[in-house]
């Protein structure tokens, strides 16, 4: 007879049509979670009340909202889960809306609040839908330049910790070139730091390498930056737990993101996770120089 458990962790996967929800869930499957796609809101005190009676910790549900009626389900099935005590989490993605069309017509389906109009029309009706949603997002990831296995990597480098509780940090160095990264909650500009560019024996290498890593951190106003922004991330840390927030997304930037916000992001991660923050850091712009 399966053990049951009394702390389920809850992870709701949603966002747009086309922006990566069905492979978000099977990696989370490959993790051990239990997955259910589809699930109508209303149902999910029902479902933590059986994933408790089997014994299931980690439980992800798929949720596509396609109506409003759906829609309007969720404070009700929300407010169940908190008097149940349900550690719940939100991952939500999305894509830029010329992504989202390009996938959709490549698949030639048509999107869930499409009725008889344009495919954008669609992806219009469901950001204005799941705008709320969004904005009491635990992660959000935007997948409109990464594809299906890099954002793999990414759900599995954030929910691969059985954590039950507690905040965990993801660092991402970026090259302000290539966009700001619209998933971060909180962007830092490392671009008063001289550039390992213009210096040859560098310009090859990236902020992986200890000769860069060395070289960038060895600049006048390197150790005091990582020094205040490490204080900066403990700082928040517990309100965010207070506001019931259990991902923060830290980008940090430079022109390119192979230098720099690299070895800078690789620091902070050593430094937090030395000071007990459960961190994953990742380099999203790091081989497109």
């Amino acid at each position: 007879m399966t053990e049951s458990v009394a702390a389920v962790r809850l992870l709701v996967i949603t966002g747009l049509s086309g922006a990566g929800r069905r492979t978000a869930g099977h990696t989370l499957e490959d993790l051990g979670w239990f997955v259910v796609d589809n699930l109508p809101p209303s149902l999910l005190p029902k479902l933590i009340g059986v994933c408790r009676e089997r014994g299931f910790g980690r439980v992800a549900v798929v949720l596509d909202v396609r109506s409003r009626a759906e829609f309007d389900q969720l404070p009700g099935a929300y407010a169940a889960l908190d008097e149940q005590q349900v550690v719940r989490e939100v991952l939500y993605l999305e894509a830029s809306d010329e992504v989202i069309v390009r996938r959709q017509e490549s698949v030639r389906r048509p999107l869930p609040l499409q009725g008889s109009g344009r495919l954008l029309d669609g992806v219009n009706r469901e950001r204005k839908m799941l705008a709320e949603l969004r904005a009491d997002a635990d992660l959000v990831i935007d997948t409109t330049s990464i594809n299906i296995h890099q954002l793999s990597a990414r759900v599995a480098k954030a929910f691969a910790a059985d954590q039950v509780g507690g905040l965990r940090f993801t660092l991402m160095s970026f090259g302000f070139k290539h966009g700001i990264p619209i998933d971060a909650d909180l962007v830092l500009d490392v671009r008063f730091l001289p550039n390992p560019h213009w210096v040859p024996a560098l310009r090859a290498q990236t902020g992986l390498s200890k000769p860069v890593s060395g070289y960038v951190l060895g600049q006048p106003g390197a150790e005091e930056f990582v020094t205040k922004v490490t204080e900066l991330i403990e700082l928040i840390a517990p309100g965010y737990l207070r506001e019931g927030k259990r991902h923060a997304t830290v980008a940090i930037g430079c022109t390119g993101g192979k230098h720099r916000s690299t070895a800078i992001a690789e620091e902070l991660g050593r430094r937090l996770s030395a000071n007990g923050q459960v961190v994953g850091v990742i380099h999203r712009d790091l081989g497109l120089e």
